[in-house]
């Protein structure tokens, strides 16, 4: 029996967006707003759930804490754009379709790829039968279960990066009659500051995480892990938290993808092989001045915003602009009433600044909360979302083929903001500057500025 075909007859310009997470959120209610008048365009959201995922929240679920439940279908009501709930098994890059349960197809005239990463558990034996993971809500729940049953024992959080020090330290602060080891290569913060990383350690060791940097698993057993050199660490439950990979659709459908199975795109975000097909968020292999970028939430939505931007753009008639972007800050939190903020370069290397503390619980509980609000302002004002730190000469590509996008003075703007948003928790800089006719207030009068810096 052939595939049921939807919008196969469809006249006008068909957009398709594969994958309603940060990046395909941002993307999805971009476009949405800005061609809600405009004749013939049909923007389509396909995701495997109404229930829309924070995922930088699900270290929470997994210890049993009720999140808000945020529906997907409800936030696009009124965009014009259409939800179609349901699992993408196949993708045909050349007939320029896309495959939903095995039973419906979807045809497109672009297509935004934004289906994120999971926990990479095909990379240890036993891992992908006896691992918990926190590739979404479900397994989260799952783990709660599991832990809840719990009256003691042993609890193995495999992977000693950022989602593996917070699940750990929400485990060990949820439920101290458990014990709770944590697994690594590196040492738990090792690509913040010293400061910051001697801050994360003392608050793992508070909360009783016993922390084994430079092991390496390589077995995952039904009740325990066994080690590189044959040991072998007894568990009653175990969470895989130790990289991630992509599903392999894109290189089944045939898009150019690099070594990890993430789509290979322009400056503009468009796949190098399918130039229609736009790939965001963890799907994407995007390169800056500084190198490829790794999937956060603070770069997945500035790249759903900007393929939006570039197929209204391509829509006008007019050219995309490449895509520039600069991180500024890793927010770890240590349970519910700690929290470290190690503030970045634009090539996510330290800097000096962070925040410790109840004012680093504070900023990073703004951070988390932002996503779902950030959308609803998108919807009534576009441009909104439009505002991201573009990185300044971190992110400017060899040879001059990338030039800014967008050049009003972004990173003026970006720290303002960040000034605005966080005055209650972090006290401005002493430095004064009169105002200019035109600003915010009289001519003359004073007021304490942050002071950008150059990048």
């Amino acid at each position: 029996m052939s595939a049921r075909q939807e919008a196969g007859t469809a006249t006008g310009h068909r957009v398709v967006i594969l994958g309603a997470g940060y990046a395909g959120m941002a993307a999805a209610v971009q476009l949405a707003a800005r061609v809600k008048r405009r004749e013939g365009v049909r923007v389509t959201v396909v995701n495997a759930q109404e229930r829309f995922t924070e995922r930088m929240r699900l270290h929470m679920t997994a210890t049993g804490q009720r999140l808000a439940e945020l529906s997907v279908p409800e936030l696009l009501a009124g965009t014009g754009a259409r939800f179609v709930p349901g699992w993408v098994t196949a993708v045909d890059a050349d007939a320029k379709t896309v495959r939903i349960d095995d039973d419906r197809v979807l045809r497109y005239d672009t297509l935004v790829y934004g289906l994120g990463g999971i926990a990479n558990t095909s990379a240890v034996p036993g891992a992908e039968d006896h691992a918990y993971t926190l590739n979404g809500a479900q397994d989260a729940e799952a783990l709660a279960d599991r832990l809840a049953r719990l009256g003691g024992g042993t609890v193995v959080v495999a992977g000693s990066g950022l989602t593996g020090v917070e699940s750990a330290a929400e485990i060990a602060e949820r439920h101290p009659r458990l014990s709770v080891v944590l697994l690594g290569r590196a040492e738990p913060g090792a690509a913040m500051n010293p400061k910051a990383t001697s801050y994360l350690r003392a608050a793992l060791d508070r909360l009783g995480v016993q922390v084994r940097p430079g092991v390496e698993v390589v077995k995952v057993l039904p009740d325990a892990v066994e080690l590189a050199g044959g040991e072998n660490i007894v568990a009653d439950a175990i969470l895989w938290t130790s990289g991630t990979r992509v599903p392999p659709l894109a290189a089944a459908a045939g898009l150019a993808v690099d070594e990890r199975g993430r789509i290979v795109t322009d400056a503009a975000l468009r796949s190098v092989s399918h130039p229609e097909v736009y790939a965001i968020g963890d799907a994407a292999a995007i390169r800056q001045g500084y190198g490829i970028m790794h999937g956060t939430c603070q770069g997945g939505m500035p790249t759903g915003v900007h393929a939006a931007l570039s197929i209204d753009r391509v829509l006008r008639g007019k050219q995309p602009k490449p895509f520039r972007f600069g991180y500024y800050h890793t927010p770890v939190s240590l349970g519910r009433g700690d929290a470290v903020v190690q503030f970045t370069r634009p090539d996510d290397s330290p800097r000096r600044i962070c925040l410790t503390g109840r004012t680093a619980v504070r900023y990073k509980e703004t951070v988390t909360t932002s996503p779902w609000p950030t959308y609803g302002r998108m919807k009534k004002v576009p441009a909104s979302g439009a505002f991201w730190p573009r990185g300044g000469r971190f992110t400017r590509v060899r040879g001059g083929q990338m030039t800014d996008p967008f050049p009003h003075p972004h990173q003026q703007v970006f720290h303002e903001h960040r000034r605005l948003l966080f005055s209650a928790a972090v006290r401005p800089m002493p430095r004064t500057r009169s105002r200019t006719p035109g600003s915010n207030g009289p001519p003359g009068t004073a007021r304490r500025w942050p002071t950008p810096r150059r990048t």
